[in-house]
């Protein structure tokens, strides 16, 4: 019987999370013959391939090394090197569900029109107690999902999926060309968005996504992100990604010069909302507005910094 599904983790030292993640693959209810596992180590200097070889009983177990250093090379490595007709992507710090591979394989064969893409729910494992200080609408940044009870199908306004618990039917990666290499990840940065690409190729090509909350997975949330400077630090990298996003999906051709000059109004906004919000953070106010303030000075400064690497020419198109 063919692979009908390969589920892929990209890993960057994090070996003792690793484990847990495979784990919960190898230990899936559609049947072994019918799917694949992955893991593209992205030149981890850890214990991450011995981690990996531990699983050697498992057949359909394979260990890619990817020294070129990016989320999104990890993940494009994935894709590249899969046996199966749908790709499911997962973190190296996740733990699926049982029924994780089953459901999407039944996603994308019974829902019509066949989605483009297919994820669902994405809940905590908080190691420490959640901080009070934390608004329920900044824990996006901890990539948690959670759209409801019921599954959600659209093509005009389709549910955001998040890496940690998607899936893609191949033919849909090797049209798009994959994952931008401008965006993701890169070593300990917290540069974003390279899923958007392949989301804002759906949406052009009027394909749905779909999202069912049964298919989901356990994100771990550690300790050094429930602080409020990671936080801002995941803000001020999310404003440098956004700008940078803007920047692939229309400036391709285009000078930087010339992607400045039409981007003007965007630079001017970016520029009068930081001013707002560096007034703001020298005004007194209540205790809990300060996170929320701070946050988004944060974010703006990110967004003028990725407008200086464009100019710059350190981003490519």
């Amino acid at each position: 019987m063919s692979i009908r599904v390969s589920a892929v983790i990209c890993t960057y030292n994090r070996a003792s999370y690793l484990k847990k993640a495979i784990e919960s693959l190898v230990h899936q209810s559609l049947p072994k013959e019918q799917y694949e596992i992955i893991v593209v180590d992205n030149g981890s200097t850890d214990n991450t391939k011995s981690v990996v070889e531990e699983f050697i009983q498992f057949d359909n177990l394979r260990y890619i090394h990817q020294p070129i250093m990016g989320l999104s090379q990890a993940r494009n490595s994935g894709w590249q090197n899969a046996q199966g007709e749908y790709i499911a992507y997962m973190d190296d710090d996740a733990i699926a569900c049982t029924e994780w591979l089953d459901r999407i394989v039944a996603a994308f064969d019974t829902v019509q029109p066949q989605p483009a893409s297919v994820g669902g729910k994405v809940t905590p494992i908080w190691e420490v107690e959640r901080p009070a200080w934390l608004p329920k609408q900044n824990e996006d940044a901890l990539a948690l999902v959670d759209w409801g009870a019921k599954p959600i199908f659209s093509v005009e306004k389709p549910p955001h999926l998040v890496g940690c618990n998607v899936a893609y039917r191949r033919q849909i990666l090797q049209e798009c060309g994959g994952f931008s290499t401008s965006l993701g990840r890169k070593g300990t940065n917290l540069l974003s968005n390279d899923e958007n690409i392949v989301r804002s190729y759906i949406r052009k090509h009027n394909l749905g996504i779909y999202y069912d909350p049964e298919i989901y997975v356990q994100h771990c949330i550690p300790a050094e992100r429930l602080t409020k400077r990671w936080f801002y630090r995941r803000a001020f990298w999310q404003g440098i990604s956004n700008e940078i996003l803007q920047y692939v999906e229309s400036g391709q051709g285009r000078s930087n010069w010339r992607h400045f000059f039409r981007t003007i109004p965007s630079v001017m906004w970016s520029v009068s909302e930081l001013a707002i919000w560096m007034a703001c953070a020298i005004v007194p106010g209540k205790e809990g507005d300060w996170f929320e303030i701070k946050y988004a000075l944060c974010y703006w400064l990110g967004r003028v910094r990725g407008q200086s690497l464009i100019v710059l020419g350190q981003i490519k198109g």
